[in-house]
């Protein structure tokens, strides 16, 4: 007789977890350990480290931590401008005065918010460069990380299960994104040589590019999207430990020989060792950058009654080396994975999908307010409402569902989804 198969739990709500951790006496928060490395072949290659955050300033138990690689193509200043200003962006899409389960809700919205932002800005400088960007939110168990190229995230959990925690947004293995360029009015296809011969990777025209979303590249069309992928999950009170990484790390490593190469290893060690793997797997073809984040519990942390050497094998033990890896599933819902609680998912490049019709809190911003620049209008100032007949009159734009854009927001939107030329929707 066949086995009916398991259905995982229902996802519980954000607010339920938060109120179960503090009824469980886990209201401490964890700690966390990090440390980075890296070769630069290009010198494309930009990392964030921001551990010192806080949601309301002078409150310590607001306090948030901010990770982030950019790999940079076609120049640096993609890359340079996303590292100074990207958060900046998803912090200002962010409510003001809301508690923390709020804070943490809101903030897939304010990521994908944020993103867009960041691109127009970065585009009205006229450079034509590109950044791969994948940040990475922690405050306290909860873990949210937002993702556009091929930059990486993935988690090893206590139990060395793994968890890719982005979607690689590369041409050549991502036929939904293949399918969505195209639609949009991109051409795909390989290099073409003299001769006819095709060679390398599939590219996007014109422009060529192997990704399909970027921060910048206004040269290659607006339906290369800024629009990031965005999971949010909630560790148990065991902890785990993250690997964000640029290609040049996962083109020499796959998920498993990346987290094997560092088991057992403090996390600035951890770093140094996954860059050395890949260069002795595949030499300095690319610039190399890896950041590595233990999320400890309180309970792994030096007290008096551990001597250093026990101290020591007590922090390997969350990170043992295990035979073999389990590699967690990515899907469009919320599930349990182990020691792993799936609170949100949202690949989507349709940015009404992303911000949603009914944005919640919406009460909290002033009702003319752009929900990607988060600049006020008056009525009637070319802004693009939800309410299906409050945009400006001589507009050649049909209503949305979604909140409130402002006009060249607005703009964007509809070239990225191939509604209008790119040629004429650079904003500048």
């Amino acid at each position: 007789m066949a086995r009916e198969a398991r259905l995982p739990p229902p996802p519980l709500p954000l607010a339920t977890l938060i109120g179960r951790e503090l009824r469980a006496g886990g209201s401490e928060r964890p700690t966390l350990r990090y440390g980075h490395a890296g070769f630069a072949k290009r010198g494309e290659d930009y990392f964030l480290v921001k551990p010192d955050c806080l949601r309301v300033p002078g409150d310590p138990s607001s306090a948030f931590s901010v990770f982030a690689v950019f790999d940079g193509h076609n120049g640096v200043s993609a890359a340079v401008y996303s590292k100074e200003h990207l958060l900046e962006h998803v912090i200002s899409a962010l409510p003001p005065d809301i508690g923390r389960d709020d804070w943490l809700q809101a903030l897939p919205r304010a990521l994908v918010a944020g993103f867009v932002k960041a691109d127009i800005d970065f585009q009205r400088k006229g450079e034509v460069s590109g950044t791969t960007a994948t940040l990475v939110v922690i405050d306290g168990f909860t873990v949210t990380v937002a993702s556009v190229g091929d930059s990486r995230c993935i988690l090893d959990t206590q139990g060395g299960e793994l968890q890719l925690l982005t979607v690689d947004h590369r041409l050549e293995e991502n036929a939904e994104e293949r399918e969505r360029v195209t639609a949009s009015g991109g051409e795909v296809g390989r290099l073409n040589l003299f001769g006819g011969q095709e060679v390398g990777p599939l590219r996007c025209w014109p422009g060529g590019l192997c990704l399909s979303r970027s921060i910048g590249d206004m040269d290659v069309g607006e339906f290369i999207v800024p629009i990031p992928h965005v999971k949010q999950i909630k560790l148990s009170n065991a902890g785990g430990r993250l690997i964000i990484a640029s290609d040049g790390i996962w083109d020499a490593l796959s998920n498993e020989a990346a987290a094997k190469a560092c088991r057992g290893l403090p996390a600035e060690l951890a770093a140094k060792l996954v860059v050395k793997q890949a260069l002795k797997t595949s030499g300095l073809k690319d610039d190399t950058t890896c950041v590595v984040v233990d999320i400890i519990p309180s309970d792994h942390l030096t007290s008096p009654q551990l001597s250093p050497k026990k101290n020591q094998n007590k922090l390997k033990s969350l990170f043992r080396r295990r035979s073999h890896s389990s590699v967690g599933k990515l899907g469009g819902k919320s599930a349990s994975f182990g020691s792993v609680e799936e609170l949100f998912e949202e690949g989507s490049a349709m940015l009404e999908e992303r911000l949603g019709r009914n944005l919640s809190l919406k009460a909290a911003s002033p009702p003319f307010r752009c929900a990607i620049c988060q600049v006020d209008q008056e009525p009637f100032e070319g802004l693009m409402s939800d309410n299906g007949g409050g945009g400006y009159c001589s507009s050649p734009y049909a209503p949305w569902g979604g909140p409130h854009l402002c006009l060249d927001c607005r703009k964007k939107k509809d070239a990225m989804e191939g509604k209008r030329s790119s040629r004429s929707t650079a904003c500048r």
